[in-house]
């Protein structure tokens, strides 16, 4: 995406590593990422004021997008007969192909949520869909997207701690992602009228069996699908209308209601309930338990034993 350098004096001697996006490591103050359903997110800081000439060849890796989460950031653009200055807002958006040589002149310092998706990501994307297939995501570097920064922000909490967060939440909202970016991103779509999806009773059970088995979420909604013999897509509109709930939330109910019958009828202290349901730790636990049921682990026990 973009990386800074010393200065031009200094370009001559040998670089600082960088990672997989062309920034210089030694520059990110915050450097993370995360992976859901094909899709990988990042997010990138720095608070370096000067930075220079970013230059990165083609790449076989489909496309890149950016959501600016502060101001002050600006950058040229070089394309192949012009160039584009761009000024970064919190909100803004740029989508860049990785196909394409990448040069530009970054001023200011940053704080990006990204994410990579490849042309086979976005093909099955289209497929589950049932859209025809697109070329591509497009768009005019700096414009603003309240709607793409929200599903992205969202994703904040799991990259700040990922030992929270379940591989069946990630999946759900790459998936959400995906669709947006493809609606969005690649022109507008005639849409089939929507149709009422509902699992068997078998796939339901199957679906839920599976769940249960892995409370901590470590299963993807691509495996539960494939038991179930559905695409990913389909499978999450089906569970939502058989259930009235996504999976990840019909998972983080199955996880309470075990750590209410442990909370009852077991001495096992919170941390040990916890760990047993599925939960990072006890702070977890009790900020799902609490938003669930309105009252805290420690408080329903009480309440439970009188």
């Amino acid at each position: 995406m973009f990386e800074t350098a010393a200065s031009a004096s200094m370009r001559a001697s040998p670089a600082s590593p960088t990672d997989n996006l062309g920034c210089q490591a030694s520059k990110l103050c915050k450097n993370q990422e995360l992976v859901g359903a094909g899709i990988t997110f990042y997010r990138k800081r720095s608070d370096e004021a000067c930075l220079a000439r970013v230059v990165t060849p083609a790449a076989d890796r489909g496309f890149l997008v950016g959501v600016s989460q502060s101001a002050g950031h600006s950058r040229r653009i070089f394309h192949a007969h012009h160039s584009t200055s761009h000024s970064f807002t919190p909100q803004a958006v740029y989508v860049r192909n990785f196909a394409d040589d990448y040069r530009a002149d970054l001023q200011g310092g940053f704080d990006f949520l990204l994410l990579e998706i490849s042309q086979a990501n976005i093909d099955r994307v289209t497929d589950e869909a049932g859209l025809p297939h697109i070329d591509g995501l497009v768009g005019e570097a700096g414009h603003r997207d309240a709607r793409l920064s929200g599903l992205l922000n969202v994703l904040m909490p799991a990259l700040d701690r990922p030992a929270e967060c379940s591989m069946l939440f990630v999946d759900q909202l790459a998936m959400a992602i995906g669709t947006y970016l493809v609606d969005h991103y690649a022109g507008r779509r005639q849409a089939a009228a929507p149709s009422r999806r509902q699992l068997a009773r078998a796939q339901e059970l199957r679906a839920k069996d599976m769940l249960r088995s892995r409370l901590d979420g470590s299963i993807s909604i691509a495996e539960v699908a494939e038991a179930c013999g559905l695409s990913r897509s389909y499978f999450t509109l089906a569970f939502r209308e058989t259930t009235g709930c996504t999976p990840h939330q019909w998972l983080l109910q199955q996880r309470v209601e075990r750590a209410r019958a442990m909370l009852r009828d077991s001495p096992m202290g919170l941390a040990e309930v916890a760990t047993s349901c599925g939960f990072a730790d006890q702070s977890h636990l009790t900020r799902v338990f609490t938003r669930l049921t309105g009252s805290t682990p420690g408080r329903w026990r009480r309440g439970a034993r009188n």
